[in-house]
């Protein structure tokens, strides 16, 4: 309620000023007249506003825009950061980097919004339909609009909304335009300044009828991130004997009904599977680059050829610890009402130091030809083409280079994980630490020995071809429009590891102290130091060891291929029971054949939208009616086999390999069409006052990396851990049927308040179903019994309603410069999350919370400042956690409640020189999640707060 208390606050001070201020107000808008119009600053917040607002105005559906302020000059430096301002709209951000890397519209994130540029779909090699929007850069950005209700002739794949972002072109502003920009910009906990610089050139010439413009910028973030995690509460039945106040003698736990009363699993409870911290450091470097050519023949034809090049790299390196975690190992379990574990002992617990280095590269470009030729008075045709390629790890990059060193076995900790709070409050402790529980010694190096050695490498593309034509007829109060797209969609995934050829476990067993029979000592010059842990998590009560180990993971892995191979001589501590002969003393990474996904998606889609405007009773009326029919065919390879086998091993008692038979390429082919209908009526009851009604059916297919045809069982797995994954071809898309009821006033220039009713009734839900069962019957050596694998895989499963209001409040204290924009949403579902729900069909709507913005701004004689909060309110983020091997199917992440403040500030020294300023996060805000019940925390980011100054010149 607090945050609540803060945008409501502040709202209500707006209100208050405004009416204090009401002869100002409508004096200024009554009497402004032509002159007055004349010097209303058409550039600037305001300037940017005004055009935000006639656009939303005359839209035949529910469309809000933001518009660059100048060119060059966008509110924001992240495209999300700039639609979480609009009603409905929230964003996601990256964990690590605190980056708002995805949006959610209506309650609908991610996938059920389809990112367009210039009308166009991107490609993206992230697998999903949704774009991540910290590779966009928004620096050269014209104008985002986000359609709500659909537009036939553009797209009615979006059941959130479309989002078309738009690029300036050479004949938007004739002439010479040229714009610098460059900036510093610091985050405090990585206390490094970092560069972002760009420059646009945009000329036409040959009386207008040839032009180009080109512009490129390079950004850096640099970022420190603080982190403290449960990788996955596990739902399950423990046995009575395990429970606090057990007085049995032993303990046996067993799922078999001739167990006695106190061994056989009959309580029903969650843990924390794997319990650590670590930090982070991550660096993001983007580029840029864009050209666009134009030319006008005649007055009736523009060409345009132009071409979008991004490239980002994301470099983070990561030092922690983890602690894992088995149910049946677990003694004197003391549960909560709800059965979640607060406190336990698990004997001889290994203790783990980790180290990584994660690399992503995601490179995209896209080059189309646009051609617009008025055929006639009346008819207008264009017909649009493009190619789009997007690459993750182009050049081959590893993705992960992770290492584990630490102790075990003799030298394992009687400890557990004790949960004292909220998760948006408290971070679980470890009860205890330290070989043997000596804490002194937590770190100590003369007993720190190899563990595994994880590497690996995701390559991923994604490629589409698109083509459309379409035509336009316009005769007095009529309009028509009709054509067709094609578009194909090629997405490519593989993945290669040490989890296939078992190399990641060659020097498992921590060496000589622990008593495991392998693994070697770590040489102390290995070790960079140590990260303190006080104060690790700004606001939250819990305290962590003394301090996580730094240490390079790839030179780790270079000291361990530097002992030789094994195979040629006798290493002591080499595990010889892992590998057979293959390892001969380099981690290769070996091609994961599950992994390999071929999804070829072709769609075929025809529109017709007619638009006519009459008097009704003497009021302007708007309709617009239309419809798009869409057929898809799909073609989805991979390539199939099956477990024959599970070992366990010498080295590690946590350890499993699965071994497989033959592998079997596999291709299915699936198709469907759908027939999608939209209505938009607009009724002007007055010049100010506007009723608008919209209905539509839209779709959103499902992530093109859930088609794969395949079950996926990984090679390398952990005792009482054993997960594989499955893919469904058959999928078929959600469908969403659309209403919205909204009133709008536009009581003055620049100024504006209404309300939206909005209903979807969305069906096909995707549902990551969950299932125990055995997998051809290969026998779990931990247990000696069928092997129990948690195989999580997509159906199409129940619908549902979503139902919601927005409000927007936009207003300009005449010609003050003060002014602020307010909106709020609040959404409800007919089938919420229910936390008593154990079967593991549970469903529920993901995305859904209330979240107000309020945005104040001051705007004159060159200075502009402006502050903007967002809230957003808890919600159901996904079902599936990063462990997650739960009895009762995929258990859900929730994401807590979020106010972030932002402050930023220009000033226009001259009509060429700008100076401007950006404060992020300004409270120091948190990030974290948690699973079934509030106190079950899965992770919490503190990314702190970053600071940016820098200058713009443009003539």
């Amino acid at each position: 309620m607090g945050v609540r208390k803060i945008v409501l606050a502040g709202a209500v001070s707006f209100l208050a000023l405004s009416s204090a201020m009401p002869t100002f107000a409508q004096d200024s808008a009554d009497q402004a007249g032509a002159v007055a119009a004349a010097d209303i600053v058409v550039t600037g917040i305001r300037g940017s506003l005004q055009r935000n607002l006639d656009i939303k105005r005359t839209s035949a559906g529910v469309v809000d825009v933001i518009s660059a302020e100048d060119i060059g000059k966008f509110p924001d430096s992240n495209v999300a950061a700039s639609l979480q301002r609009l009603p409905g709209v929230s964003i996601n951000r990256s964990g690590s980097r605190g980056e708002p890397d995805g949006i959610t519209v209506r309650g609908f994130g991610g996938d059920f919004n389809e990112t367009l540029i210039d009308g166009r779909r991107i490609s993206t090699a992230t697998g999903g339909r949704s774009v991540d929007f910290s590779s966009v850069g928004a620096d050269f950005v014209g104008q985002l609009a986000v359609l709500k209700t659909p537009d036939v002739s553009l797209s009615s794949s979006s059941i959130g909304a479309t989002v078309n972002i738009s690029y300036p072109k050479p004949f938007d502003s004739p002439g010479t335009r040229v714009a610098f920009s460059a900036s510093g910009s610091v985050q405090d906990e990585a206390g490094k300044v970092v560069p972002t610089v760009g420059a646009l050139f945009s000329k036409t010439f040959a009386d207008d009828t040839l032009g180009i413009l080109v512009d490129g910028i390079y950004t850096r973030r640099d970022t420190q991130t603080n982190r403290v995690y449960v990788s996955g509460w596990q739902g399950g039945l423990f046995a009575p004997c395990q429970l606090a106040g057990s007085s049995a003698a032993t303990c046996n736990p067993s799922d078999a009904t001739t167990a006695s009363a106190s061994d056989r699993k009959s309580v029903v409870g969650w843990y924390g599977q794997q319990y650590g911290a670590d930090q982070r450091y991550t660096k993001d470097e983007r580029i840029d680059g864009r050209i666009a050519l134009q030319w006008a023949p005649s007055d009736d034809v523009v060409l345009t050829l132009d071409d979008n090049y991004s490239r980002q790299k994301i470099v983070t390196d990561i030092s922690g610890f983890g602690v894992w975690f088995n149910q049946g190992s677990m003694r004197n379990v003391k549960q909560d009402e709800n059965g979640t574990t607060i406190d336990f002992v698990q004997q001889g617990s290994p203790t783990d130091f980790t180290a990584g280095t994660d690399t992503r590269v995601l490179e995209t470009n896209q080059v189309g030809l646009n051609v617009k030729w008025d055929a006639t008075p009346n008819l207008k045709i264009e017909a649009d083409g493009s190619y789009s390629k997007s690459r993750q790890n182009p050049g081959g990059e590893i993705t992960s280079e992770n290492g584990d060193i630490g102790y075990g076995g003799l030298l394992g900790t009687a400890n557990g994980i004790r949960v004292s709070g909220s998760s948006s409050k408290a971070f679980p402790e470890l009860t205890a630490f330290g070989p043997n529980g000596d804490a002194s010694r937590w770190t100590d190096p003369s007993i720190l020995g190899s563990h595994v050695t994880v590497r690996q490498q995701q390559l991923n593309s994604d490629v589409i071809k698109q083509f459309r034509l379409g035509a336009t007829w316009e005769q007095d109060n009529l309009t028509i429009k009709f054509g067709g797209r094609y578009m194909e969609d090629r997405f490519k995934l593989q993945n290669s590891s040490t989890f296939t050829n078992n190399f990641w476990q060659a020097y498992a067993g921590y060496g000589g102290p622990s008593g495991q029979g392998s693994g070697v000592l770590i040489p102390a010059s290995l070790i960079q130091g140590t990260i303190g842990t006080n104060n690790f998590i700004p606001g939250f009560s819990g305290s962590l060891p003394p301090g996580l180990l730094a240490y390079d993971a790839r030179a780790y892995q270079a000291y361990l291929e530097g002992l030789g191979n094994p195979q040629a001589q006798n290493i002591p501590g080499y595990n010889y029971g892992c590998c057979g002969t293959a390892y001969t003393g380099k981690f290769d990474l070996l091609l994961d054949p599950g992994s390999v996904q071929d999804v070829r998606e072709k769609t075929w889609s025809a529109y017709v939208r007619v638009n006519f405007e009459a008097d009704v009773a003497g009021m302007p009326f708007h309709f617009n009616a239309g419809a798009r029919e869409e057929i898809t065919k799909l073609a989805s390879s991979g390539i199939g086999r099956l477990p024959v086998s599970i070992a366990g091993s010498t080295a590690d008692p946590t350890l499993l390999t699965v071994a497989f038979g033959d592998q079997q390429p596999i291709t299915t082919k699936s198709s469907y069409s759908y027939f999608l209908p939209s209505l938009d009526m607009k009724l002007e009851l007055t010049d100010k006052l506007h009723l608008r009604f919209d209905a539509s059916r839209t779709l959103t297919r499902p992530a093109l990396n859930t088609l794969t045809p395949v079950l996926n069982v990984g090679v390398g797995q952990r005792v009482g851990a054993l997960t594989a994954t499955g893919g469904n071809p058959s999928l078929q898309p959600y469908l969403a049927d659309n209403f919205d009821l909204a009133a709008e006033w536009y009581y003055q220039r620049n100024s504006y308040a209404s309300v939206n009713f909005f209903i979807k009734d969305v069906s096909n839900f995707v549902v990551a179903g969950t299932q125990r069962q055995g997998i051809n019957g290969v026998i779990d050596p931990s247990t000696g019994a069928e092997a129990v694998f948690t195989v999580s895989q997509r159906v199409n499963g129940p619908s549902a309603v979503i139902k919601g209001v927005e409000l927007a409040w936009q207003h300009v204290f005449g010609d003050s410069g003060f002014g602020f924009n307010a909106n709020a949403t609040f959404v409800k579902t007919n089938k919420p999350y229910d936390d008593t729900d154990l079967s593991q069909s549970g469903f529920a709507v993901t995305g859904l919370a209330n979240s107000a913005n309020l945005v104040a701004f001051y705007d004159k004689h060159g200075f502009q400042f402006r502050t903007a909060i967002n809230w957003r309110d808890e919600y159901l983020q996904q079902f599936g956690q990063a462990q997650n091997n739960s009895a009762f199917g995929a258990e859900p992440t929730f994401v807590n409640a979020s106010t972030q403040i932002d402050l930023s500030t220009s000033y226009q020294i001259n009509e060429r020189l700008s100076i401007f300023g950006e404060a992020l996060n300004i409270t120091n805000e948190t990030v974290s999640t948690h699973g079934r019940y509030s106190n079950q925390l899965l992770d919490v980011y503190a990314y702190g707060r970053r600071f940016t100054a820098g200058a713009r010149y443009r003539f």
